[in-house]
């Protein structure tokens, strides 16, 4: 990382979701750099720190990095820096990270941050030593407390296991926004084409995908935005087949927002009855 010459009021975080209540911290960040005239910086991570310190441990993303950004971006902060966490960046102390990252290279004049906000070296950096440590390096600090909606605190955690179990209300309640997958366009094997629904198959950049069955669905394409209707197997094959539509998008990247959910996937005796049913769900996502 290359050390920043102008002032900076800075927040730390995976950001994973962007959700409700990283918006908080991230809206509170925006405020106050407008207040102290200073530059908004978002310091996230990459890869997931779990996923480097326990390899086999199975955490699915809510959104890509690239999504991440363009999220944190859209709230109003100034920059986010992607910091590349290894099993040595793990072995970093909180006072080490302060005084090298923060102070040294990111010419911090405040922070803002959670109260349960962990970090450093086996987490052992918390809000007391936070505070502890912006009184001897002279910067701000400002702490947030969670945010809590319907008797439970807001966290990745809470909204991914929502989306696995198919509550995409209550997701997307936490998150603030409609719960979608953003994906490239890939090769499949046109077996929708061949019965005259022709689908994109979709390739995820995230991992927390909603149950299998049919969605309706919008479509977000470069063209603008399309309805849809969206099919998820049972080992999370994603097609959609894009109403009203016949571009080719082959290796573009769209994004798909669920609305409802029409029905659960099934087996069918025939391409036919496949066909009349593929008809009817869309008449009801149209």
């Amino acid at each position: 990382m290359k050390k920043i010459s102008y002032p900076t009021i800075v927040t730390i975080g995976i950001f994973d979701g962007v959700h409700k209540g990283h918006q908080v911290i991230l809206k509170k960040l925006v405020r106050e750099a407008r207040r102290l005239n200073l530059k908004s910086v978002a310091v996230t991570f990459d890869p997931h720190p779990v996923k480097v310190m326990r390899p086999g441990a199975e955490i699915p993303f809510l959104i890509s990095l690239k999504h991440r950004l363009k999220l944190i971006k859209k709230i109003g902060v100034d920059r986010s820096l992607v910091e590349k966490f290894t099993r040595r960046y793990s072995r970093m102390s909180a006072e080490d990270f302060v005084k090298r990252i923060l102070v040294g290279k990111l010419n911090i004049r405040a922070l803002v941050s959670g109260e349960n906000f962990l970090f450093g070296f086996r987490e052992k950096g918390d809000a007391q030593l936070l505070k502890k440590l912006s009184g001897l390096y002279g910067f701000k600090l400002y702490t947030v407390r969670p945010l809590k909606i319907a008797g439970d605190t807001v966290s990745s955690t809470r909204i991914r296991k929502a989306i696995e179990r198919g509550c995409l209300g209550l997701a997307s309640k936490l998150m603030g926004r409609p719960i979608s997958i953003l994906g490239t366009v890939v090769k499949g094997k046109s077996l929708g084409r061949k019965l005259g629904f022709p689908t994109a198959n979709i390739d995820p950049h995230h991992e927390a995908i909603p149950p299998s069955g049919v969605y309706k669905v919008d479509v977000i394409t470069g063209r603008g935005k399309y309805k849809g209707l969206l099919n998820i197997s049972g080992r999370k094959i994603i097609e959609v087949h894009i109403l009203n539509f016949s571009r080719w998008i082959y290796g573009m990247d769209i994004e798909v927002i669920f609305k409802t959910k029409i029905r659960e996937e099934k087996r069918f005796k025939s391409l036919e009855a496949l066909k009349r049913q593929i008809a009817l769900d869309i008449q009801k996502s149209s």
